[in-house]
């Protein structure tokens, strides 16, 4: 806690402003109407160098902080004016001058009106000179973004704008592998970028630009410096470690071209040191660019992924992870009609994982514990993962565009561990210590293609068709290998000194969705759109379960309890109408769709049919406040739909403490959401301020019904006849000021209430258990940006998450210190403090982070640049972690990787 007292007294006493004087006036034009995003900058005329910058706000208002005593060519440029000059020569008084700009100014192609400007607006364009803001540490994209106002990266690599997240990275206006922003931020060289681009209201389709909302979306385009068009660039790094037992080493080559016509990014990445270029969790979130184009109608199914539940880690916080990654991403414009696109990413990792962790199952409505389970845990896993895309668009016109995409993902994933588990039955006041061995495979196979077209015959008619297929074929086995079974299986074999229990499964889904949308435009601000759509949806799934005896024989348990034959049919026809009209600052959409929603589940030689109609409204209100400011509300009520996993009433053996069997006659559940959000970007001062409150409630929920037998469980779900409910609230403010200096803060909370059934083992009675959890975390951090001084960025997290039985605090301030000096240097460090401990006391956790590197690079055009750098320097073991499922608490510990000190040296192309 001392730490955090002396980070804390750190942050409010790091930043000392030097004395300036303020220059502050209004522009506007010959009406004296103002003049909003201006660009005003101020050039020191004795050193020729930028003092200040400032983009006008909604009134016409400027301020610029300048040095006293000196003078100043003031430049002032706004689209449509004659640029403008004025000359001023500070003392020690604030000073206050109105701007009148005069019309018969040249619009230039593009944005860049003044090219110094640091940041320039045009329409929804904002323009980040790069080079205003570097100082000479940066390597990649991201060490840029994160110096840009406005601008965040979070850890995975996901960037964010004015709060929005971007889905969209661009190099001079191509996409650079489609869906991800991770793999451009991480790998794009910094010395290449000339421009950063963020595009606002961003509709790739400028066809449907005009008829849909595209406020949330956010695309960002890199502009490289001229010396990288048309040529090769990118760098070679080899390293090896130093001073370690073992081998260590890092291979990363990277290589991109870029021209009017095709371009082409080669990317690779092998190393033992925790450097994950592309995680399982980036594989499972990586879209490929392909969007829900059922997401707005109202009803929805979620088909199933990752049946085995192959377990996720946090990037390098594992005992051990050797990566091998490879990537390409191409396009090729043939004509001016044609574009084609498509990237190959292939990605191995080989994980050793050593975990602690205490499971606590809670009595029904009670913080009591029924029964602890203490596990050691040591596993490896083994990941080979493929993603294939291709694109291609034809647009001979303005009027027409034809886009076709395939994207494949491929698979082998192994996991095998070994465990220890001591369990106690509070209930019984029995314990008992066994050993457990167990063992996942699966190599799963997803297809999905895209088909679209959109066409506009005339200026009040657009159509639009989309349509998608996906094929998946999922393999899931599971092996457990016992010394007690918890489990009666019919037709099982109890004499055996091991139970070694194998369940195979297989699981194909096929899914066509289709989507015909109409838009009548009435008038500029006024238009109909009528859709009919239909969601089809074919799954077949296979299990059973075999016990292999100790003689080496197979027990094949044929029991129909204990295996499945399933199919299931969904099917979801619709007819919508919404209704967009624009009215002063505010634009209305509401709409209603009206469904039929037919299913059918077979399996053991019957079938089970629900037929239902539903007619479901949506709503939307966008409240344009300002240019940079707006106030949002949607509301909408959704059928969710459940996949065959959850129909399957044969019995699933989920793991060595898990049964499942499901319930053919579940129906859907009915989501009904609000959210109410806020966004706020003032360019005058680079204030960032947003967030949001979303409130879900959701009747017909499908749920468990869970027995306990110490901590073994059989469940099976049922739709509860209770509400439940979802409130969270985000807030978040940012600001760069002074010029050098950036700050942010941002607060989430997460409240939830649910209901399950747990049925006592002795009596067998229904307990409904009304479950509620509290979560919070509050961030705030603070960075400078000078050029010839090192640069600092103090943060400091606070997470609370309250469960019903304890409360766990996360106190973690961290600090970055980069410095880049005698004009070869770069210093980078970073350091992290976690205490993490419980409301009970029975939890009090300190470690720490650190790292730090060293880098030279002869002079800024050297081909050759050396780096020293260390990771783990304090050679932390191991972290903690906890959370929180329907009838139980977890709180582990993790063993983390060493100390690495690694040797590196990378050729710039």
């Amino acid at each position: 806690m001392k730490k955090s007292i002396l980070f804390v007294f750190l942050f409010t006493t790091v930043f000392s402003f030097a004395q300036t004087v303020r220059y502050e006036g209004i522009v506007q034009d010959n009406a004296k109407a103002p003049l909003e995003m201006a660009n005003v900058m101020a050039m020191n005329q004795a050193t020729k160098a930028m003092d200040a910058y400032a983009i006008t706000n909604d009134k016409g208002k400027f301020l610029l902080n300048l040095k006293p005593n000196t003078t100043y060519t003031i430049k002032f440029s706004y689209l449509g004016m004659q640029n403008k000059e004025v000359v001023v020569t500070t003392q020690a008084e604030n000073i206050t001058q109105n701007i009148t700009m005069d019309s018969g100014g040249i619009e230039l192609d593009g944005v860049e009106i003044v090219r110094e400007m640091p940041v320039s607006i045009k329409g929804d364009t904002i323009v980040y000179n790069a080079d205003s803001f570097k100082t000479g540490t940066e390597r990649k994209l991201e060490d840029v973004l994160k110096k840009l106002p406005g601008v965040e990266v979070d850890a995975d690599g996901q960037v964010k704008v004015e709060g929005k997240s971007v889905t969209k990275l661009m190099v001079e206006g191509k996409d650079f592998f489609d869906g991800d922003t991770k793999l451009g931020v991480k790998n794009i060289p910094a010395d290449a970028i000339d421009k950063v681009q963020v595009l606002r209201n961003y509709n790739e389709n400028s066809i449907m630009k005009g008829v849909e909302n595209n406020q949330d979306n956010l695309a960002m385009n890199i502009k490289l410096k001229d010396g990288k068009k048309n040529f090769w660039f990118g760098d070679m790094t080899a390293g090896i470690g130093v001073g370690h037992d073992d081998n260590r080493y890092v291979v990363a080559p990277k290589a991109f071209y870029y021209s009017p016509k095709y371009s082409i990014n080669i990317m690779g990445n092998s190393n033992n040191v925790g450097q994950q270029a592309f995680t399982i969790q980036d594989y499972f979130r990586f879209s490929g660019g392909f969007r829900n184009i059922m997401g707005k109608g109202g009803g929805s199914i979620n088909v199933g992924s990752n049946s085995l539940g192959i377990s996720f880690f946090q990037d390098n916080r594992v005992k051990e992870i050797e990566s091998h990654f490879g990537a390409t991403n191409f396009s090729y414009n043939p004509s001016k009609s044609w574009s084609l696109s498509g990237f190959v990413i292939a990605t191995s990792t080989l994980v050793d994982t050593e975990t602690a962790s205490t499971v606590n199952i809670l009595q029904p409505n009670s913080t009591d514990v029924s029964s602890a389970e203490v596990r050691d845990d040591a596993g490896s896993q083994k990941n080979n993962l493929g993603l294939f895309k291709f694109s291609a668009t034809y647009k001979p016109n303005a009027n027409f565009q034809l886009d076709y995409d395939i994207l494949n993902r491929i698979s082998a994933q192994r996991e095998n561990n070994e465990l220890n588990r001591q369990v106690s039955n509070f209930l019984t006041g029995t314990n008992t210590n066994e050993s457990i061995f167990t063992s996942k495979k699966q190599d799963p196979v997803n297809i999905n293609q895209n088909l679209s077209f959109y066409y506009t015959p005339t200026e009040k008619h657009i159509f639009a068709f989309e349509t998608q297929h996906l094929y998946q074929n999922e393999d899931p086995l599971y092996n457990a290998n016992l010394q007690f079974q918890p489990f009666d299986f019919t037709g099982y074999n109890t004499t055996q000194n091991r139970n070694d229990i194998t369940q195979s499964r297989f699981i194909k889904t096929n899914k066509l969705d289709s989507r015909l949308d109409y838009y009548y435009v009435l008038t500029p601000k006024t238009n109909l759109n009528f859709t009919l759509a239909n969601s089809y949806v074919y799954q077949s799934l296979t299990s059973s379960i075999d016990q292999r005896l100790d003689n080496g024989t197979v027990n094949e348990l044929n029991a129909p309890e204990n295996n499945n034959e399933v199919s299931y049919r969904y099917n979801d026809t619709y007819l919508g109408f919404h209704f967009k009209w624009l009215t002063g600052k505010f634009t209305f959409t509401p709409g209603l769709t009206l469904h039929r929603f037919n299913l059918t589940n077979t399996q053991l030689g019957t079938d089970v049919n629900q037929e239902l109609f539903r007619l479901l409204p949506d709503f939307q209100m966008i409240y344009q406040i300002k240019k940079s400011e707006t106030l949002t509300y949607n509301f909408g009520i959704t059928n969710n739909f459940t996949n065959i996993n959850n129909y399957a009433v044969g019995t699933i053996f989920n793991s060595y403490s898990s049964l499942f069997s499901g319930n053919r006659d579940l129906e859907n559940s009915v989501v009904q959401s609000h959210t109410l959000s806020y966004q706020k970007f003032n360019m005058f001062n680079f204030e960032n301020f947003g967030g949001y409150i979303n409130y879900t409630r959701t009747t017909e929920a499908i749920k468990t019904r869970a027995l306990f037998e110490g901590v073994n469980q059989i469940g099976s779900p049922f739709n509860s006849p209770f509400g439940e409910e979802v409130l969270s609230a985000n807030a978040r403010y940012g600001r760069s000021f002074l010029k050098y200096y950036k700050a942010n803060v941002s607060a989430t909370v997460n409240w939830s209430k649910f209901y399950n059934i747990q049925v006592n083992p002795i009596n067998a009675v229904e307990n409904v258990v009304d479950t509620e959890s509290f979560t919070q975390n509050y961030f705030l951090s603070a960075s400078t940006n000078f050029k010839k001084l090192p640069n600092i960025e103090l943060g400091y997290s606070y997470t609370l998450n309250e469960y019903p039985n304890d409360t766990f605090y996360t106190d973690s301030p961290s600090v970055k210190l980069d410095y880049f000096f005698l004009k070869s240097f770069s210093f980078v460090s970073e350091y992290e403090f976690f205490h993490y401990y419980n409301k009970a006391k029975t939890v009090d956790q300190e470690y720490d982070f650190l790292s730090a590197s060293l880098t030279y690079q002869k002079t800024k055009d050297s081909h050759w640049e050396y780096k020293v750098a260390a990771t783990n320097i304090l050679n932390t073991t191991s972290i903690n972690d906890d959370n929180f499922s329907q009838f139980s608490t977890r709180n582990s510990q993790y063993r983390v990787q060493p100390r690495y000190i690694i040797f590196s040296m990378k050729y710039n192309l």
